[in-house]
């Protein structure tokens, strides 16, 4: 057996030799802990939970029952997702939650939530204070503020960014490609931008690269074909505009 392989360890964990525990950080009984992870004081990690080699896990943070952490993604021939890929790094604070699964290569901020079952993949960031709801996924390559609020079974497509304090509805679908795979290898793909406070409702579709301005609001399910104006309110399908966001709804009313 490889020096740098777990052993059984720490109160019936598995760890390797190469790995870095703190000594205040819990490893529940099943846990796998690789090469080279660092794990910060006052860190729990639970049942049949694993750590794949090199990631960096922060201080007080909880990582759930059978969480996977730093899984290296498997890969079509010239697929979009190709890339170079580091190490998985999670804030202090953070919470990665039951069957979660965080890619190597992706950055967790302090005090971020990772639902149940759902997945982040590699170089995506997801900024403090963030929430990712249950089921849902975060695509490659994407980048998501601080204290975004994403709700249960939502997608959000590789390339994408969201700005700070926006709101994602349950079962929101992004799509970042209108030739749905038939275009030039390389060419770029267009994941939809959500700018600064905006909300958007369950059940809602962007088509690719799509812009939902500052303030915005977008209806449960809408369908979203064009770009949506700062503070403008839109719903049906396809989307159409039918008002404009009172500032009595303005985010700085209701921090």
């Amino acid at each position: 057996m490889a020096t740098d392989s777990p052993l059984p360890g720490h109160g019936g964990a598995f760890v390797s030799a190469a790995a870095q525990v703190a000594g205040e950080a819990t490893l529940a009984p099943g846990a796998v802990v690789y090469e080279h992870v660092q794990i910060g004081a006052g860190t729990t990690v639970g049942v049949g939970a694993v750590i794949h080699a090199g990631a960096v896990i922060g201080e007080g943070c909880v990582v759930e029952d059978g969480a996977v952490l730093g899984k290296r993604p498997r890969l079509r021939p010239g697929s979009s997702a190709e890339g170079a890929i580091g190490p998985l790094e999670v804030g202090d604070g953070a919470t990665i939650c039951c069957g979660a699964i965080v890619y190597a290569g992706a950055r967790l901020g302090a005090r971020v939530i990772i639902g149940d079952q759902s997945q982040v993949r590699e170089r995506s960031v997801v900024g403090e204070g963030s929430v990712l709801g249950r089921g849902s996924t975060i695509d490659f390559d994407c980048r998501v503020g601080a204290r975004v609020l994403i709700q249960t079974l939502v997608y959000v497509t590789g390339g994408s960014v969201v700005e700070d304090d926006v709101f994602i509805g349950p079962g929101t679908v992004t799509t970042n490609d209108d030739a749905m795979g038939r275009h030039a290898p390389g060419e770029p793909l267009a994941g939809p931008v959500f700018k600064r406070a905006c909300r958007v409702g369950g059940g809602v579709v962007l088509t690719p690269g799509v812009v939902i301005g500052e303030e915005a609001f977008v209806a449960a399910g809408a369908l979203v074909t064009r770009d949506v104006a700062p503070r403008e309110v839109v719903m049906g399908v396809p989307g159409r505009a039918v008002r404009q966001v009172g500032d009595a709804d303005l985010i700085e009313r209701w921090r």
